[in-house]
């Protein structure tokens, strides 16, 4: 039985960065093993990546999109490991005992599904990634209207100092219970890129907890593609809607009161480390 699987979906990514990757998930004691399942027009990566037994290439020949490529590994690791890490190739750490310190934290609580850990660029400024479940607004304001953003969608005024339930945690780092992927499937590969990640960890949530964890953290790179690359914002675009067609759009009962609890115990939470001091 393998610990830690993971896996990297690659679509022409710098191979640098890459293996920078995977350096640092296989630095560790833990039993664990990598797939790189690369989407990119030829198979050229495979010769320019880590040489690890622990490493495993697989080619698609065809652009499957993020979440659809995950599932291919994800669907072959439920009954392999105990849990599971989904990677961006851009991301990168230093702390070799990142992956036994989210062991032993997701161990301690049976009801733990997925967690994230503390996201920052490369010069250490945190990256805003632990979210409330979005609305077709907050999409929008945070998009293409900053200055009319809900404040405390990106739970920014919390300052990301104590570990927090949030609906909504990034797939660039996502550590989860193999047993819960399991349970409510992988991701939905109806979205080819963006928004899959809202939609797994609000599938998770309804029946475990979702955490950010800032006792570790990761380097992302974050390129932000779809600020700078027209057909990566109308990809963008199309998964927001599918996301809204599937959950609702301006009416989600579900939406409201999933953050309205999470605010709720985010701020208790506040108050009581507040009173510790």
């Amino acid at each position: 039985m393998i610990t830690i699987t993971a896996s990297i979906v690659t679509f022409h990514n710098s191979p640098e960065l890459i293996n920078r990757a995977i350096e640092s998930f296989l630095n560790t004691n833990l039993p664990v093993k990598i797939y790189i399942c690369d989407n990119s027009a030829t198979d050229a990566l495979k010769n320019q990546l880590l040489k690890d037994e622990r490493l495993e290439y697989r080619f698609n020949n065809a652009n499957l999109g993020f979440g659809k490529a995950h599932n291919l590994i994800l669907d072959e690791v439920k009954n392999l490991s105990t849990y599971h890490v989904i990677l961006n190739p851009d991301v990168e750490y230093a702390n070799k005992n990142l992956l036994n310190k989210l062991v032993n934290f997701a161990q301690d609580d049976e009801n733990i599904g997925a967690i994230m850990p503390k996201v920052v660029y490369p010069d250490g400024s945190t990256q805003l990634l632990a979210k409330l479940l979005p609305s077709p607004v907050d999409l929008i304001a945070r998009r293409f209207l900053p200055f009319l953003a809900n404040k405390n969608f990106d739970l920014a005024y919390t300052q990301y100092k104590f570990t927090m339930d949030v609906p909504f945690i990034s797939g660039c780092f996502m550590f989860v219970k193999t047993a819960v992927i399991k349970e409510v499937g992988g991701f939905d590969d109806r979205f080819f890129m963006y928004c899959e990640d809202i939609d797994l960890s609000r599938r998770i949530g309804e029946k475990y907890r979702t955490v950010f964890y800032p006792e570790v953290h990761i380097v992302h790179h974050y390129a932000k593609g779809s600020y700078k690359n027209k057909n990566l914002l109308k990809i963008h675009i199309q998964s927001a809607f599918r996301y809204f067609n599937k959950w609702g759009w301006f009416f989600d009962a579900q939406r409201k009161t999933t953050n309205k609890r999470a605010l709720e115990l985010i701020n208790n939470t506040l108050k009581n480390n507040l009173n510790k001091k």
